[in-house]
């Protein structure tokens, strides 16, 4: 088995030993050193973490396989405080005509669906564009590097929770969803530096997505604390955002988004 075609159910039957082997193994590739190996508690069970270097940027081994994807809201419930938060927004003219949060979501969240991925690294570290949104794909190719997919990027992110953001299904609505510290800032199962700010806009090689935030649109726009929250969860595409960020305008603010590394592995 190639290291590209490592699951994240057989990552998660490794010792540690094992995984070490492999760590070393993908770092080799790619000309890189492992800086980090160590072991979290995640979905009920031990998950290794691994950081590798590479010319100054940090990656974090993303073990893929066939993964679920999305968000079930058939499965789901909002709680009241989030119940009551959308209705205001809503009341508001907020929410894009939506009357309720469940078809508010149907819209800016990707489906539920399985995918096939392989496995990589992945910065841990998102990094500001250096060129326009058409021209970053080649700009990273001449360092052996590529922009992730969206599904790479989902995945990444909420390492296989399913839950609406990668810590759960809640959201502290008297915190900030910007700005340093908080459940937001913590490293997710993997290691990643993902989805902590929702003034962050992500790109993937999707031009219909954004990730991991929306630039700051609702917070500035004052839609709502829940509204605020919703662009760090592990599926919102935000397609809105996206429709600005590749658009006109948005293309000649290009310094202003960001995407994530990916080295592929073989």
């Amino acid at each position: 088995m190639s290291l590209a075609e490592l699951t994240l159910d057989r990552w998660r039957s490794l010792d540690l030993a094992a995984a070490g082997g492999l760590a070393h193994e993908a770092a080799a590739q790619v000309g890189g050193r492992v800086v980090l190996l160590d072991v979290v508690e995640h979905l009920g069970g031990p998950l290794h973490r691994v950081r590798i270097e590479r010319e100054g940027r940090e990656f974090a081994l993303v073990p893929g396989g066939s993964v679920r994807l999305g968000f079930d809201l058939d499965a789901w419930e909002p709680t009241a405080a989030q119940s009551a938060d959308y209705a205001q927004s809503a009341e508001e003219e907020y929410g894009y005509g939506h009357p309720d949060l469940k078809s508010y979501l149907a819209e800016v969240l990707s489906p539920p669906r399985t995918a096939t991925l392989a496995t990589v690294l992945m910065a841990v570290e998102d990094e500001a564009l250096t060129e326009p949104a058409a021209d970053m794909p080649a700009a990273l190719a001449a360092h052996g590097l590529r922009i992730p997919g969206a599904d790479e990027w989902e995945h990444a992110c909420g390492a296989g929770a399913g839950t609406l953001f990668r810590w759960g299904n809640d959201c502290p609505l008297d915190e900030p969803s910007y700005g340093s510290g908080g459940v937001r800032h913590r490293p997710n199962a993997f290691g990643l530096h993902i989805a902590y700010d929702s003034y962050s806009t992500e790109l993937s090689g999707d031009p219909s997505a954004v990730h991991g935030g929306d630039g700051g649109e609702a917070v500035c726009g004052g839609y709502g604390d829940l509204l605020g929250w919703l662009p760090l969860a592990t599926a919102n595409r935000n397609p809105y955002a996206a429709e600005f960020t590749y658009g006109p305008t948005g293309e000649d603010m290009y310094a202003e988004f960001s995407t994530r590394p990916v080295l592929s592995l073989r």
